[in-house]
């Protein structure tokens, strides 16, 4: 089963939850269908692609720092490369490892296979290659919207 975007009441997007958890908050009536799968129905309701809660609920929460992960590196991103902008599959050091960079939101970046090998154990000034992104720490709400 797919996942269902949650929408606040006021339409900003608050992340992804289960199918499961989706058709729940339907039955409950907290969540109202606002994108459907036209072909199927699930009981009185249309296939949920995309809920709206009935009450606004204030998300604080979703503006803190987001958890580091690769997975967020590579959303933060786009899944962009930040060197030659071609799909990126990796994750890349700007201060490698061996010198003493860590896994932080400032020191990765998203990057393609192949530049990732051209940089290799160098810093991007060393190696030749321009970064087209600055790397930042993004909050949970920019990577629920990407």
């Amino acid at each position: 089963m797919a996942s269902v975007m949650l929408l606040n009441a006021s339409y900003e997007p608050l992340g992804t939850v289960s199918f499961q958890h989706a058709v729940r908050m339907l039955f409950r009536e907290v969540a109202t269908v606002e994108e459907a799968h036209d072909d199927r129905m699930i009981g009185p309701h249309p296939w949920p692609r995309v809920i709206r809660l009935v009450r606004y609920v204030a998300a604080k929460w979703m503006y803190r720092p987001a958890a580091y992960s690769r997975s967020n590196v590579l959303k933060r991103d786009r899944h962009r490369c930040a060197y030659c902008g071609d799909h990126a599959t990796t994750i890349d050091h700007l201060v490698p490892q061996s010198r003493g960079g860590g896994w932080t939101w400032l020191n990765t970046v998203a990057a393609c296979s192949p530049c990732n090998g051209r940089k290799a154990n160098r810093t991007p000034t060393e190696a030749g290659m321009r970064l087209r992104l600055d790397p930042f720490v993004p909050t949970r709400a920019q990577l629920a919207l990407g």
